[in-house]
């Protein structure tokens, strides 16, 4: 997936995102909101956040936990955000396809990013 890509997916999935959000809790309260929007605890992702974790989950990257090392989150709050977007991908008609790259520890992503020179040959499926 190119930059370009996940900017259009992004940017596609976030109105939606965020009124699923607002029913969820709407559903949760029982009635509308009596406070201004954006009163109360923050979310510790953001929305294209959420977004690019999902994807990254369902390419098959890497585990929750090392997404949420890698976010700076713990990893319920990864499983969290791939409950609420990966319905979302399926109403809009994307599939993600799983990568034949896998990693374990951000070492290995650090690895994988670093240089040609250096960096290991991820091996065909086939």
């Amino acid at each position: 997936m190119t930059r370009g890509q996940l900017d259009a997916l992004v940017n596609e999935l976030t109105p939606a995102l965020a009124e699923l959000r607002e029913q969820v809790r709407c559903t949760r309260r029982g009635t509308e909101r009596r406070r201004a929007r954006g009163a109360g605890a923050k979310d510790k992702l953001a929305p294209p956040d959420r977004i690019l974790a999902t994807v990254l989950y369902l390419r098959k990257l890497g585990t929750q936990e090392l997404l949420g090392e890698l976010f700076y989150v713990d990893r319920s709050t990864i499983t969290n955000a791939v409950a609420e977007v990966r319905p979302l991908l399926d109403q809009h008609g994307r599939h993600i396809t799983a990568s034949t790259a896998r990693f374990r520890t951000p070492a290995d992503v650090s690895a994988f990013l670093a240089p040609a020179s250096t960096q290991p040959k991820i091996k065909p499926v086939c």
